[in-house]
């Protein structure tokens, strides 16, 4: 059987209307192309599991409630430390491969960026990650308004899908200075064509894991 060369935690990032759903589709076949053999756990956050799914219902409904920043951030770590130690760590321990739907670089990018918490992301990441990250990051970098044109098409907007166009730059900026300084991140322009971001999602994980 082949392997890949070595534990995979593989991540799938990007902004409201990258592609994400279509990018982890293409990861999943490609992995199921090259690694028959290997077992494929997907998990999404937050959620992932039915504790951090009950939390993740109440993180993205909008409500006439506000929720508070920092709410948001505990909420998200608490999904992501369940999320990491119930499912991601043991799958890759028994040698399956998993992808995520966003992970770590998604509270740097939105809680981090957009909400302004840099050093209380940070604090919260040390304790409940450590130096536990993926080992290979793909983010879908598209323009925020053309995500947000996107996300509309899709249907009714989540509470975050609904803030404002300076938010999603703020976070944009950091996912941009993110990739630009770990060896492990690749940027892939999302408004190219889809047959493009597919090849360019293939060249990444084959020259990470090949």
């Amino acid at each position: 059987m082949n392997q890949p060369k070595f534990p995979s935690f593989v991540v799938i990032e990007g902004l409201e209307g990258a592609g994400k759903s279509s990018a982890i589709e293409r990861v999943n076949q490609w992995f199921a192309r090259h690694f028959p053999d290997l077992e494929r756990v997907n998990t999404r956050e937050p959620g992932g599991t039915p504790l951090a799914e009950e939390i993740r219902e109440i993180w993205k409904r909008p409500r006439q409630e506000a929720m508070a920043p920092l709410t948001e951030l505990l909420m998200v770590y608490a999904c992501r430390a369940q999320l990491v130690e119930s499912v991601i760590k043991p799958a890759i321990a028994a040698g399956k491969v998993v992808i995520g739907d966003r992970h770590n670089l998604s509270s740097v990018a939105y809680q981090g960026g957009g909400r302004g918490l840099e050093q209380e992301v940070a604090g919260l990441s040390d304790i409940t990650l450590g130096q536990f990250k993926p080992c290979l990051t793909l983010y879908l970098d598209i323009e925020p308004k053309l995500g947000l044109e996107r996300a509309r098409g899709r249907g009714e907007l989540d509470r975050i899908e609904l803030e404002s166009l300076d938010f999603f730059e703020r976070a944009r900026r950091c996912y941009l200075d993110h990739a630009a300084t770990d060896p492990d991140t690749v940027t892939i322009d999302a408004s190219q064509t889809i047959e493009q971001v597919q090849a360019d999602i293939e060249a990444a994980l084959a020259k990470a894991l090949l």
